[in-house]
């Protein structure tokens, strides 16, 4: 292939001895991120046709010797990438690390070299979460290294007979810890005060149900699954992995029920 050298936003860079990459901004991506100073490294190649620069990469690339990247400059930034892209490595989302939320994630499955995923089912949102990166290569995406997310814990998934409103109310603790993050509760307050706050909905809980009012019910119970969420997250852990391990416990507890109350085996 003839290379014609002209001015172009995209730029074929070349590090002596380690790589031939494509950018359009040389200083962020070769001087900032990857910390070699001009003269360090040469532009070979400019051009505005991402295609011809997708096109040049992969040539020079073969031609001098190196790496040939596996997916051509042109196609990372393809919009119709779906929700979730998988490698060996990692798993990518559509989405920027700004923006990713339980909301996001939803009813996400997909399938990693460790195991099976399916977001609504398991205890991998809140890691996910705190461990998201953001994309080089296009600031819309961002993705989990998928050795590390198996290595936080195991995937715990929850029973399948579970019902899918329980499932669904999973992604709701996510946005229950951000409403408590933006009001400050996890930098002012303490797990002490959150039991204390248990307490005071459990009396309403207690109160409602003397009544037999409904609506009260809900809101008590409500108020009370807000607190242990927060309560958790105060302690280190997650609502969502609390439950998991709680469920796996009854799941396999046998017994009968006496006097209204279920009495498990000895």
């Amino acid at each position: 292939m003839n290379i014609e050298i002209k001015k172009g936003k995209y730029k074929i860079y070349h590090i002596l001895g380690k790589k031939i990459g494509c950018t359009k901004n040389i200083k962020k991506r070769v001087e900032q991120e990857q910390g070699y100073k001009p003269g360090e490294y040469e532009i070979l190649f400019e051009t505005d046709d991402i295609k011809e620069a997708a096109k040049a990469e992969r040539t020079l690339q073969q031609d001098l010797g190196y790496k040939v990247d596996i997916k051509p400059y042109d196609k990372l930034f393809d919009k119709k990438m779906k929700k979730v892209n998988v490698t060996e490595q990692t798993t990518t989302f559509a989405i920027s690390k700004e923006d990713i939320d339980g909301k996001f994630l939803g009813d996400l499955k997909w399938e990693t070299p460790y195991g099976k995923v399916h977001i609504n089912a398991t205890d991998k949102i809140e890691w996910i979460l705190d461990n998201v990166k953001m994309s080089m290569f296009n600031n819309n995406r961002c993705y989990v290294y998928n050795k590390a997310m198996y290595e936080a814990s195991p995937f715990q998934t929850l029973d399948k007979n579970i019902s899918s409103d329980f499932a669904i109310s999973i992604m709701e603790f996510d946005l229950i810890r951000e409403w408590a993050q933006t009001r400050g509760l996890y930098d002012k307050g303490n797990a002490n005060t959150q039991y204390i706050k248990l307490q005071e909905e459990a009396g309403e809980l207690a109160k409602a149900l003397l009544k037999d009012d409904q609506p009260e019910v809900i809101d008590a119970i409500g108020d009370m699954v807000v607190v242990l969420t927060n309560l958790a997250h105060m302690r280190g852990v997650s609502i969502e992995s609390c439950i998991s391990s709680a469920y796996d416990v009854i799941s396999k507890r046998t017994g009968k029920m006496i006097n209204g109350t279920f009495v498990k085996d000895a």
